[in-house]
């Protein structure tokens, strides 16, 4: 069996509502050379049947006999991937038709991780807002200037894992997606890619990042901003990434603002469920 240029993964834990409609997403590229392994972490919902339900030869299905921690699964899906670059996709998330063409055709050997803008879609699929992301991040970037930038942003200006691609050797040196971090645990990684190489920043939006009614809580919110906050914090006090001062000053500053119109963004969503189920 040829190795493929691109392994695609899908954790899925209950994932009956929008698997398949990610699956396909997936098996409809028009980049071709390529694997989609999807790992059930013990669903007891409809998860293997849905799966069971494809035919394509490049899909393959591995299940976890007992439930795995996030990081855990996540890091399992991507090791039973078998080629050099993978992305992995949440199984609520859509790729675009483009997405895989479009990310491997950028990626030559000094680059460490391409990232796409994407889209925002609400429980229904209805997009809620297009080309989000990578703000004064597009095109090719130096790795120190992305993280002077993820510190001034207050935030994750690179995205969730859908829109990136990034190379399996990195990920195994690095140890892959750190359980240490719970809300940024992403975002966290691919700072620890980049320091391999560039960056690159799709300006089409490749993805479809679904935005759920359920808001997460004000503790939730606060243990993030913590968690984010000690995130800058690290990169700020390390010398690789040449982070200013002024850096750090203006991501706590512009940090409040981000969960304002993430929030934003979480009740926009449930507005619109509610009024799509008459409630």
């Amino acid at each position: 069996m040829s190795t493929p240029a691109i392994s695609v993964c899908v954790p899925a834990y209950q994932a009956e509502r929008y698997l398949a409609g990610t699956v396909r997403s997936v098996l409809s590229q028009s980049f071709t050379d390529f694997e989609l392994v999807v790992l059930d972490n013990a669903s007891t919902d409809r998860t293997p049947e849905i799966l069971a339900g494809f035919a394509d030869p490049r899909l393959r299905v591995v299940r976890n006999e007992n439930v795995l921690p996030l990081a855990d699964n996540w890091n399992r899906a991507v090791a039973e991937t078998r080629a050099p670059l993978v992305k992995l996709v949440c199984a609520d998330d859509l790729l675009h038709p483009h997405c895989l063409r479009r990310q491997h055709e950028v990626l030559d050997p000094g680059l460490a991780l391409v990232c796409s803008r994407r889209d925002l879609i609400n429980e229904q699929g209805t997009v809620i807002s297009r080309n989000r992301g990578l703000r004064g991040l597009l095109g090719r970037q130096a790795s120190t200037d992305v993280v002077r930038k993820i510190v001034r942003h207050g935030g994750n200006p690179l995205g969730e894992p859908g829109g990136a691609l990034f190379r399996r050797e990195h990920f195994e040196k690095v140890g892959g997606f750190d359980a240490r971090w719970r809300f940024p645990m992403d975002l966290a990684l691919w700072i620890r890619l980049l320091e391999f190489g560039d960056f690159f920043g799709n300006r089409e939006s490749l993805a479809a990042f679904r935005v759920g009614r359920g808001s997460v809580s004000a503790r939730a919110q606060r243990a993030e901003y913590a968690e984010q906050r000690t995130l800058s914090e690290s990169l700020a006090s390390s010398p690789d990434w040449q982070v200013r001062k002024r850096d750090r000053l203006v991501g706590v500053a512009k940090a409040p603002g981000a969960r304002l119109r993430r929030q934003a963004l979480f009740l926009l969503a449930k507005h619109q469920a509610e009024r799509s189920s008459g409630e």
